[in-house]
């Protein structure tokens, strides 16, 4: 057998450095244009293994990367990403407008778009979709199904006062006006979730899109959100089998380029070693959250591994409703006691970059000139004396982490707590670790006061700063276990803030007093791999999953 030449694809955070795919600079990658197709002569099914079933074909009902890793292949919105970063971008909208008071915003639409069932995607579609979230009402209003809508718009028609959303008015079929009650500087940002994909007006209310039940634990999808998803993405829907695979075909009528693959299956394959199996055998064409153990096997295999533009943060976080963490010095102690050089070359993704604060560097705000703790023993163990701590009274604390999990930003919690209580036990800090599966964790340490410091962290959804300080920081949270008012205020107020100017100035000023407050050691921005067989020439890796497999360029 002649040996397979081997090939490993990078993309760094600002750029998408994805050898051969070329994409227009101005649009997102849902369109391109012919530089993106490689060889016609291939084989154009795609076998794709998820981790899980999507939760729901309804993105606007969703949360999970599943769901959305399928919704972005069939639905658009108006804004999309720029390639291989999490920036709005044009997509359905090919630009837009806002107000002086920052409320209104006037999207011109793309023309001659039409959705999978063959009707008319215009601005009367827009507003349709608008009005839809805003009028949403019991378990659809709740934080179980409208999860995004929920936490970024407030409000419905139900309860106005609270709404952030006021109203959406066409002006023609291809100009747009969304109203605002409250300035929102994410609004753009937001609207390139897929929670907000423009969906057909007519397959909503054929299919009853909006007649949900059961309860929040359990609620019951419609039939639109169980067999009948319609936007104006490369890929129309074929046929969801449970717990086995859901199955894609291109669009005939697709606005955008159609690319090389003309059927997609996800297959559904829960167990990270039978992925990696199926890969092998040839039986799937690619998978996600490669383990870092099997990186390097796979690549001098000769597989196609791609690491993902990292848009994640892995955190140490300090509970300061333990009494010995409400010490400024000891908290400082234990920053300057992490080696996070040591902690990302043993045991993170390669393509991981360190952390310095709570978010990535590519996120509005960050900055530059933050204050930082770098990995000094000694001054760790100086501090930990100031606070009263020595060799014969040494600091105990009890070290949470999850087990038997694996998350984008936290690949394997066993062996960072593994190197991270090995570099404790070097100042003097005595580290009892207490383990618990991931479910039981995130009760644990969201729900309760009862842990130490802790291992967590977070993906963000879009580049917005509030999407990582905000969720943290904005008000006080059992995983934090601190009262700080200014903090809380600051955040609320930035958020509020319409010029985003302004706002990244003061974000980058929030940035600088979260680093002297030390809640916690901000580790890592772990780059997930993704890994492909060699057919695979280049895919759209995207720090915030944004993939659209009409872009993936095949040799054979």
């Amino acid at each position: 057998m002649l040996p397979i030449s081997r090939k490993r694809v990078f993309a760094a955070a600002a750029t998408l450095a994805i050898g051969a795919l070329a994409l227009s600079a101005c649009a997102s990658q849902r369109g391109g244009d012919d530089n993106a197709e490689g060889p016609a002569d291939v084989d154009g099914t795609f076998v794709f293994a998820a981790s899980s079933d999507p939760a729901s074909l309804d993105p606007a009902f969703a949360q999970d990367g599943e769901t959305f890793r399928v919704s972005r292949q069939i639905f658009e919105g108006l804004v999309g990403t720029k390639p291989g970063t999490a920036d709005p971008a044009p997509l359905l909208a090919e630009s837009w407008e806002t107000s002086d008071d920052a409320l209104s915003y006037t999207f011109e639409l793309k023309k001659d778009v039409t959705f999978q069932d063959g009707t008319p995607f215009n601005a009367e579609a827009v507003c349709y979709n608008f009005d839809r979230w805003y009028n949403w009402e019991g378990l659809a209003a709740s934080e179980a199904l409208g999860y995004y809508y929920n936490k970024l718009f407030k409000g419905y028609a139900s309860s106005p006062d609270s709404a952030v959303y006021d109203s959406c008015a066409p002006d023609g079929d291809s100009s747009v006006t969304v109203t605002l009650k409250k300035p929102f500087a994410g609004f753009v940002a937001a609207l390139s979730l897929p929670a907000f994909g423009m969906q057909s007006p007519k397959a909503l209310a054929d299919f009853k899109a909006d007649e949900v039940g059961g309860t929040a634990e359990a609620p019951t999808l419609s039939e639109y959100a169980t067999g009948h998803p319609v936007g104006t993405g490369p890929y129309k829907f074929d046929e969801w089998s449970r717990g086995e695979q859901v199955t894609l075909s291109s669009y005939a009528d697709y606005w955008g380029d159609k690319g090389q693959i003309d059927k997609i299956i996800f297959r559904t394959i829960d167990d990270p070693t039978a992925r990696r199996q199926a890969l092998e055998s040839g039986s799937i064409d690619g998978y996600d959250l490669v383990g870092p153990a099997d990186t390097g096997a796979l690549d001098d295999a000769g597989f196609t591994m791609v690491s993902r533009p990292p848009f994640t943060i892995l955190y140490l976080a300090f509970n300061q409703a333990v009494k010995e963490l409400q010490d400024p010095k000891v908290r400082e102690a234990l920053s300057y006691a992490v080696d996070k050089d040591a902690l990302i070359s043993q045991v993170l993704p390669e393509g991981t970059e360190k952390a310095t604060q709570f978010m990535p560097p590519s996120v509005n705000g960050w900055n530059a000139d933050v204050t930082t703790y770098d990995y000094d023993p000694e001054k760790a163990k100086a501090l930990l004396a100031e606070a009263g701590y020595t060799e014969a009274n040494p600091l105990k604390l009890t070290f949470n982490y999850p087990v038997n999990v694996s998350r984008p930003y936290m690949p394997d919690p066993e062996q960072i707590f593994t190197v991270l209580s090995s570099q404790l036990k070097a100042v003097g800090v005595e580290a009892t670790p207490k383990s618990n599966e991931w479910g039981e964790y995130l009760d644990l340490i969201t729900g309760g006061t009862d842990h130490g410091i802790h291992l967590l962290g977070w993906t963000g959804d879009y580049n917005d700063t509030d999407n990582f300080l905000g969720v943290f920081f904005g008000q006080k949270s059992a995983e934090w276990g601190f009262d700080n008012p200014q903090l809380f205020k600051d955040l609320t107020d930035a958020r509020g803030i319409a010029d985003l100017d302004e706002q990244t100035k003061l974000y980058s000023e929030i940035n600088e007093e979260v680093a002297k407050f030390i809640p916690g050691v901000p580790l890592a921005h772990p780059a997930p791999t993704l890994a492909f067989d060699p057919r695979v020439e280049s895919y759209p890796a995207s720090p915030v999953n944004d993939e659209v497999f009409n872009q993936i360029v095949l040799t054979k």
